[in-house]
């Protein structure tokens, strides 16, 4: 198993997907799943936390800040997942001779640009 350093979080390179016909499925190591679900609980939290500022006519900068805080860290998550899927879903369905995963990659790529 190769592994990374992504913020200060090891990373499983052996970590994504398993293709057949009609089901993809993600094999994320139990401490990167760990670790996914972790942020997103406390992604979690921020949007509860957003809610409430809103809900006290908390001053919109204030909010605004705490938002962008919430979009970097769905970011961060983002990243993880993209670089576990490029390192070990796509480069293996190249070798197996699937090209058009590139397509594919790029079409996530380019929604994630878009926010």
């Amino acid at each position: 198993m190769n592994f990374e350093k992504e913020n200060d979080v090891e990373m499983d390179n052996e970590s994504c997907c398993e293709t057949s016909s009609s089901h993809r499925k993600s094999h994320h190591s139990d401490k990167v799943k760990s670790n996914l679900v972790t942020r997103l609980n406390r992604i979690e939290g921020q949007i509860r936390g957003i809610k409430g500022l809103i809900e006290k006519d908390t001053y919109c900068d204030d909010v605004i800040t705490q938002i962008s805080a919430t979009q970097s860290a769905l970011n961060s998550v983002a990243k993880i997942l993209l670089e576990g899927h490029l390192k070990s879903c796509v480069l293996e369905r190249i070798q197996e001779g699937d090209q058009e995963v590139l397509d594919e990659v790029l079409v996530t790529i380019h929604k994630l640009m878009k926010k």
